[in-house]
């Protein structure tokens, strides 16, 4: 990755725009005192005792990318969140995870100013609300900096640092799409192969793309000095469109994975396009129909599995309009007007396999007439009057992918004052944001409907009609699942309704805050050359939530949607006062060219709530200018969001490969089962939900306390000869009273192993014995302060510069972290698990490589070009059941054993053929790498049978762009 601090920055001019360096210290001094990430003092230093890594807009015109959370995640610090490539389990927006402790814990910020909440539904900042055109740098500081910035910021702070002093015209064109030949990815290819031999119907083998999942983004961006250069304004314009990538695009990704023994298989659910007839009681049985007479047959798993998917989104569309104006006036020294308005508003869809019936238990009864003779008989339904319960799982596959459309729009305003009065500076601020959000749901099926319209009896012409006359008022039609090409267009519209959420989100800040460099008055250490530098201030900051749903929506009556979301309406407010000071103790001393402390403190009160109290230490040390080592210790907190707060309890949906008690061999006994709820004439006869989802009990709490977090940073950078700098940073984040649930998995485990009622009370089954077929059949999992996380690693970062007669410019520069722990204690005195190296459908997820790696050579030619080349390198990781830890340990087939180690190849070439004409071209994923594939993806982060916001997940990616200023 192409990194730059202000330690490389004399190179960087040297050497153009395109110079990376890595995260290091600047042992020179500015030629102005500057506010930097993690501090309120202005300082002559560029950095202070915690780490700050830093992306300029060329490192981001280098890597091509124009989705801003592609930026971010380029880094070995950020671990897959909310993305373009996410649908099932979408919220819309895109989200950054530091560490991978979780995208609520890490805090973001735009020229130092926090962000709204994303979404009523999804309430990390949304990071589609900045344009990558205009963004002029992004510091990312990993740590704690509550004390200095307040809540959230738990794992660190990403500061996107815009373009608002721009001069003159610049118009800028992106456009990048995707190439991929298909290569039999893990004998995958040839998997869906086979399938489609014995299932054409869901099965299809796609052929090599020469482009897909275009995406071109276009800006304009305004500015100019006025008023005898005493101002600047600037005004930016931007438009992005993503065309929709589906899975069935990649053969990999072709069929939904499963496995059969030690080799991958293509599996499906067995909610499918011909239907799957369960009969409850007597001889019982499963059957399906084959044709347009309603023959019947058993059900066969490798005939009729439904491949749910091919119509999934890879890469969702959008369409975003974005735009951001900016002024500033300097009235006088004591008076500095500034102000900044921005807004984007983003439509996306996501879509999944199609909805339809997902287990209704029909009464179905002899005189249906629109069954068959053939499935009468295998549903027992021969003698005249007789009735038989049916479970019925049948896709909409007449209907299409069930989308969800999502529509988020963002206003944001500063204004602010700031000057120096006297020896004290100033600034006073308030920020007003809002973000209005809609989804709408199409193409599900109505649970009441469903029932209405299987519950069928003859109409007295020789027809069929729904046998509720209610129903019929309402327009029903039978359902005619019971024979292939049944299904007309005119059942579908009484069947199928939309949902509707709706909602907005807003904060209001004021603050300000006094700073003061006591050296002004002479008080400074005498072993110092500068003075103490203090800052002080307050804060008022006021977030609101509100959330509106349909009344399907609400009671979870939309069939295959995940359970029930009430609407939400909630706010907080959270008083604050700050300090902070850098002391100098040594300077330009023998062995000690500096040694400085950093101090800092904030105390906050919540309305509701509790009071919270944050601090900060750090200390600095350079023997000599080419050395320094760096410490800093931080103390940080995250208050409970309102989702997490005040969620109405509803059904939710979590992954699992199978009911440990389900099927007709469990992998449990009947007494382990029997802990859980499962009667003896349920045991074996309990159906595995095809999907692999399990019903838990989601809401909120509002008795949540904080999450206290403690961040230990040790680093040391040097600079052994003017062209090379190097640094190595070992971090260590614990957090403690964690806001989470007890993971259903979890708790379904240990009632199995031990039969306490703490965890076998918080299981329901339905009474088929499921924990999904039904509503009432569910585990209990709300929100509560339990456990901690913890993890720890170290940094390495490397940049080397060198100019060659006749041939221009060279730069090498290197950035890898290494994981050592990331361990979590989910239940008190439990014991913990570590997920470092380790990757899951349930604990360890997203994946957690050891060893992640980006290089790159850059040359600057004497030719009005440059040439970038980059190695990315990604530690492979192993399933989180093939661990020695009793917590996480259990069966895993040998093709989910691990996902290899990737290495990507990207190329770059940037041209500057006229005055002000910038042309570049790359390709990343040069050869085409496919993606590690597993069946264990689940939903949320993994899509595809893979992780694509950690891999290269859509093939090669090529983009060109032109940039002209005037």
């Amino acid at each position: 990755m192409f990194k730059k601090t202000k330690l490389c920055s004399a190179a960087a001019a040297a050497l153009g725009g395109l110079l990376l360096a890595q995260p290091g210290l600047t042992f020179a001094q500015a030629a102005e005192r500057v506010e930097i990430t993690g501090s309120r003092i202005k300082t002559l230093s560029d950095e202070g005792a915690s780490p700050v890594t830093s992306i300029s807009s060329a490192d981001i015109k280098i890597d091509g990318n124009r989705n801003v959370e592609s930026i971010v995640n380029s880094l070995p610090q950020a671990f897959a969140a909310q993305g373009a490539t996410v649908s099932n389990g979408s919220s819309g927006t895109a989200t950054v995870n530091l560490r991978n402790l979780g995208e609520n814990r890490s805090l973001v910020l735009v020229n130092g100013r926090r962000l709204p909440m994303g979404s009523p539904s999804a309430v990390a900042a949304d990071l589609n609300q900045i344009p990558a055109a205009l963004i002029r740098r992004v510091d990312v500081l990993t740590g704690g900096a509550s004390a200095v910035y307040g809540s959230d910021a738990v794992a660190g702070v990403i500061n996107f640092i815009l373009d608002d002093r721009f001069q003159g015209v610049s118009v800028e064109l992106n456009h990048s799409f995707y190439n991929h030949k298909q290569q039999n990815a893990q004998g995958v290819g040839s998997i869906v192969s086979t399938r489609s031999t014995t299932n054409p119907r869901e099965f299809q083998v796609p052929g090599n793309v020469g482009s897909d999942g275009e995406s071109t983004n276009f800006s304009v961006l305004l500015g100019g000095n006025f008023a005898d250069n005493k101002g600047n304004g600037v005004v930016f314009l931007g438009y992005k469109r993503d065309n929709a990538l589906l899975q069935r695009d990649r053969d990999y990704s072709a069929c939904a994975l499963g496995t059969a023994g030690n080799n991958f298989a293509c599996g499906g659910s067995g909610t499918s396009a011909t239907g799957r007839f369960t009969r409850i009681g007597g001889a019982g049985g499963v059957f399906t129909v084959t044709d347009a007479q309603g023959t019947s047959r058993p059900y066969n798993n490798g005939l009729d599995q439904y491949n749910f998917g091919p119509l999934n989104y890879f890469q969702r569309p959008s369409e975003r309009y974005s735009a951001f104006a900016s002024a500033n006036y300097a009235a006088s020294d004591a008076v500095r007007l500034y102000t900044e308005f921005s807004m984007h508003d983003d439509l996306t869809v996501a879509q999944i396999a199609p909805g339809g019936v997902f287990g209704n238990i029909a009464n179905v009864r002899a005189d249906n007439p629109l069954l068959s003779a053939s499935l009468r008989s295998s549903l027992g339904l021969t003698a005249p009057g007789s009735s038989a319960d049916v479970v019925v799982q049948r896709r909409n596959v007449e209907g299409g992918g069930r989308r969800s459309e999502f529509r988020n729009t963002s206003l944001r305003g500063v204004l602010g004052v700031k000057g120096d009065i006297g020896k004290f500076s100033y600034d006073v601020y308030a920020v007003h944001a809002r973000v209005v959000y809609s989804q709408n749901e199409e193409n599900y099926f109505l649970d009441s409907r469903i029932d209405s319209a299987l519950d069928v009896e003859p109409d007295g012409a020789g027809g069929a009609r729904c046998r509720s006359e209610a129903a019929r008022a309402e327009g029903c039609l039978p359902y005619n699942v019971w024979r292939l090409g049944g299904v007309t267009p005119q059942q579908l519209s009484y069947l199928q309704v939309s949902g509707f959420r709706k909602g907005s989100t807003s904060l209001e800040l004021v603050g300000g805050n006094v700073s003061v460099d006591l050296g002004d008055f002479g008080i400074k250490l005498p072993t110092a050359k500068n003075g103490i530098g203090l800052t002080f201030g307050a804060e008022r900051r006021r977030e609101e939530l509100v959330l509106s749903t349909d009344s399907n929506t609400t009671a979870g009556t939309l069939s295959g949607s995940g359970g029930p979301t009430p609407g939400l309406n909630g706010g907080y407010a959270v008083s604050e006062l700050f300090a902070e000071a850098r002391v100098p103790i040594l300077e330009g001393q023998s062995a000690a060219e500096l040694l400085a402390a950093t101090l800092s403190a904030r105390t906050s009160s919540y309305d509701p709530g509790e009071s919270t109290n944050t601090f900060g230490a750090g200390l600095e040390y350079a023997p000599i200018k080419a050395v320094k080592a760096r410490v800093s210790y931080q103390r940080a907190v995250r208050a409970p969001n309102l989702v997490e707060l005040y969620l109405a309890q509803g059904n939710n949906l979590f992954d699992l490969t199978a009911d440990p008690c389900g099927g007709p061999t469990p992998a449990r006994s009947q007494a382990d089962c029997a802990r859980t709820g499962v009667t003896a004439a349920q045991y074996r006869n309990i159906q595995n939900s095809p999907a692999g989802q399990y019903n838990f009990l989601q809401g909120g709490n509002p008795n949540l306390k904080p999450e206290t977090a403690n961040s230990l940073t040790v680093g040391l950078a040097f600079q052994p000869m003017p062209a090379l700098t190097m640094s190595v940073d070992y971090f260590d984040i614990k957090v403690e009273d964690t806001i989470d649930n007890i993971s259903p998995s979890t708790t379904l485990t240990k009632c199995l192993d031990t039969g306490s009622p703490t965890f076998c009370n918080l299981i329901q089954r339905d009474r088929l014995g499921t924990l999904w077929l039904l509503n009432d059949g569910r585990v209990q999992a709300t929100n509560v302060n339990i456990g901690t996380i913890r993890t720890t690693g170290v940094d390495f970062a490397a940049a080397y510069s060198q100019r060659v007669a006749g041939l221009g410019g060279f730069t090498f520069s290197f950035q890898g972290t290494r994981t050592t722990r990331l361990e979590v204690e989910e239940v008190p005195g439990d014991g913990t698990y570590d997920c470092v190296g380790l990757y899951g459908p349930t604990n360890c997820r997203p994946p957690s490589p050891k060893w992640r790696h980006r290089a790159r050579a850059i040359w600057n030619s004497p030719f009005d070009a440059d040439v970038a080349v980059t190695w990315r390198h990604i530690a492979k990781v192993a399933v989180e059941t093939s661990s020695s830890n009793a917590l996480l340990n259990g069966p895993f087939s040998a093709a989910e054993a691990q996902l290899a180690a990737r290495n990507y190849l990207d190329l770059a070439v940037n041209w500057r053929p006229l005055k002000g004409l910038e042309l570049s071209v790359g390709v990343n994923n040069l050869t085409d790498k496919d993606p590690p594939l597993t069946s264990l993806a689940g939903t949320g982060v993994g899509n595809g049978n893979t992780f694509p916001g950690v891999y290269d997940a859509l093939g090669r990616k090529v983009f060109v762009n032109a940039n002209y200023k005037f």
